[in-house]
């Protein structure tokens, strides 16, 4: 009896055995030297990936998306292949509460202390308990401008007080078609910013508020001259002097000035702050439920939130970042700039990151296909 009943346990113990090899192995694989990466394009230093392979031995793929739609889009069909993705804060919202991405794990984040506590406190309304994303950079939806060209296209007419007058006042739109018109195109950017002008709640649940908005947008349409899936599609149109207003991201006119400045002919471009507010954006560091290499994730998060290193993101392409910390290491020039950092008075009449239902997703996305369509 002893020895029939040995055989079972022999195989139970190698069967055992064999499950902690596999599960060894899955481990192991887990935590190969890779690192998988979705974001913004013009939205990193040119030595951020470098260096830290450098440091850490691990491979990094960078891929690049123009909008938080598209990245939405990719994380909800699944398997993705990214380890690391950085969406606006209000689509993480949703991707939170659909499980699309995994809870941060902080003890392995060493320099998580630095983030700055009313950043936090912003992204908690989007993050409770901040378990999901880390700030990467921020920012705000405006208005930028060709000074010299916008002046020559108005000619005796003066510049409006309110910037967004520019661009959705008839009178003054149609004297820059022009020179050149742009808008993002991208819905969830430019309704918020319609409905406050026309005296609507960015953050609208109402048809009939979004009716109101779209019949100021068909006034301007006409006038606008093309729409920009991502910031590399007006930098250089700007840079170049081919634009002379654009409905853009802060830090990506103020790459194309930071690039016009640098050119054989230098455009005088500039960054307005509308005396009604941009639309405040937070992009954040977040890792997907199903990525492959959630340890290497972490640690190029913790690398990101080093002070250096992320002042190195905000020297590059001006956009403000919520280390606190890091401030000693932002250029002088980059720091005293209000077009980076926006002081308290300008921030208070910033539009906060909107959490849409399904339902006013739908009316954001027909009000802005209607408006570029013309109808």
């Amino acid at each position: 009896m002893t020895l029939k009943s040995s055989r079972p346990t022999k195989l139970l113990n190698m069967l055992v055995a064999a499950m902690a090899v596999a599960a060894s192995a899955g481990v192991h694989a887990q935590e190969e030297k890779v690192l998988n990466i979705y974001n913004w394009a013009d939205y990193i230093a040119e030595d951020t990936i470098k260096n830290f392979t450098k440091e850490t031995g691990i491979k990094v793929r960078y891929d690049n998306f123009d909008s938080n739609e598209a990245l939405h889009a990719k994380l909800v069909a699944g398997k993705s292949g990214y380890d690391i993705v950085v969406p606006g804060s209000h689509f993480a919202k949703q991707q939170i509460e659909a499980g699309l991405l995994m809870k941060l794990d902080k003890s392995k984040l060493t320099n998580y202390k630095n983030l700055d506590p009313a950043i936090q406190a912003q992204l908690a309304k989007m993050d409770p308990g901040n378990e999901h994303i880390v700030d990467w950079l921020w920012g705000y939806t405006t208005v930028g401008i060709n000074k010299e060209k916008v002046a020559k296209a108005l000619g005796d007419m003066p510049m409006p007080e309110n910037a967004w007058d520019l661009v959705f006042k008839p009178e003054y739109a149609k004297k820059l078609k022009g020179c050149g018109v742009s808008f993002l195109d991208t819905a969830s950017e430019i309704i918020p910013i319609a409905l406050k002008y026309v005296g609507k709640d960015p953050h609208s649940k109402s048809a009939d508020d979004y009716k109101a908005a779209a019949e100021m947008l068909k006034q301007i349409r006409p006038s606008v001259t093309r729409f920009a899936g991502s910031g590399s599609d007006y930098i250089d149109q700007m840079a170049s002097g081919k634009l002379c207003a654009v409905v853009g991201w802060s830090g990506d006119i103020l790459i194309a000035k930071d690039k016009s400045a640098k050119a054989k002919k230098p455009q005088q471009l500039e960054v307005l702050l509308p005396k009604m507010g941009g639309l405040l954006f937070f992009d954040t560091m977040a890792i997907p439920k199903d990525a492959k290499h959630p340890d290497n994730a972490h640690k190029f998060i913790d690398y990101i939130l080093r002070a250096e290193v992320h002042a190195s993101l905000t020297n590059s392409v001006f956009y403000a970042n919520p280390n606190k910390a890091s401030l000693q290491f932002v250029d002088a020039a980059i720091a005293k700039d209000p077009a980076v950092f926006p002081n308290e008075a300008a921030m208070a009449t910033m539009i906060p990151p909107g959490t849409p239902d399904q339902a006013t997703r739908k009316l954001i996305t027909r009000t802005f296909t209607n408006f570029k369509a013309n109808r």
